[in-house]
């Protein structure tokens, strides 16, 4: 995990954590909203949000789908700390496709 510098602001913040809880809705509407999508903190936390949401939607019926999506709460607290997470496999996909 990484720190941004000091561009972040307290929304950046607010929307990074609110898209690893509420995830996939929030990550598609922040995705959606023009003020939101290009700032360069959320940006990094949406997509991973947007696929870590997908997957806790997919195992749910199993016991792993609580632990993703508990997994989800940390990186959320992460963000809301202003903290990049790196989240094996995720990351480095999203980073390859251009889209963090």
């Amino acid at each position: 995990m990484s720190d941004f510098n000091s561009e972040i602001t307290s929304d950046d913040k607010l929307w990074g954590l609110l898209a690893y809880v509420f995830s996939p809705l929030v990550p598609i509407i922040l995705m959606l909203m023009e003020d939101k999508k290009n700032r360069p903190f959320i940006k990094a936390h949406t997509v991973q949000a947007l696929i870590l949401g997908v997957v806790a939607v997919l195992t749910s019926g199993f016991c792993i789908g609580i632990l993703v999506w508990f997994y989800a709460l940390y990186c959320g607290y992460q963000a809301y700390q202003g903290k990049t997470v790196e989240i094996p496999v995720i990351t480095g996909f999203c980073k390859n496709q251009g889209w963090a």
